[in-house]
């Protein structure tokens, strides 16, 4: 039986940890760690929490590296939006769930693209969903960050 010897073990240990090091470099990165509420947004968004909570509410906003909000989200037990069909856009899939994209029209903005929906997040409540983008290619980006979402159902109790 052939020894190891002094030294022959280190360029195969060099070779393991290199290897090791490759698999790890293909996983997917961590998801942005959530905030109160907030869901998990997916580390390949480049997005963070701004994050405000109150005792029956959480209050989400999804922000950019330069500052600006990609889409926000509010979760409570009730919501001021209701969704009418004559304003249905996209449709989509969120945290596993079918979903429709509303138009909405934001007040002296004309050509900004609005988009909001409602989703069930367990426990009774209830998330609200918004959106603005000054292009389509923006609002396409912000559509498909929204997929990527996964609720925390589990942290969502009734307070």
């Amino acid at each position: 039986m052939k020894s190891w010897g002094k030294g022959r073990a280190l360029p195969w240990l060099g070779l393991l940890f290199v290897l090791c090091a490759g698999a790890k470099a293909q996983e997917a990165p961590p998801a942005e760690p959530a905030q109160g509420n907030c869901p998990m947004l997916p580390a390949s968004t480049g997005l963070h929490w701004e994050y405000r909570g109150t005792a029956d509410s959480d209050f989400c906003r999804a922000l950019r590296e330069d500052g600006s909000e990609a889409f926000g989200l509010y979760i409570a037990d009730k919501s001021p939006f209701q969704p009418r069909r004559g304003d249905r856009a996209e449709e989509a899939t969120i945290d596993g769930k079918q979903i429709h994209w509303y138009r909405s029209q934001i007040a002296g903005k004309p050509d900004v693209q609005a988009r909001e929906t409602l989703i069930e997040v367990g426990n009774g409540k209830l998330a609200h969903i918004w959106m603005q983008a000054q292009s389509a290619d923006q609002l396409k980006e912000a559509l498909g960050q929204t997929e990527g979402l996964r609720f925390q159902s589990a942290r969502l109790s009734r307070k």
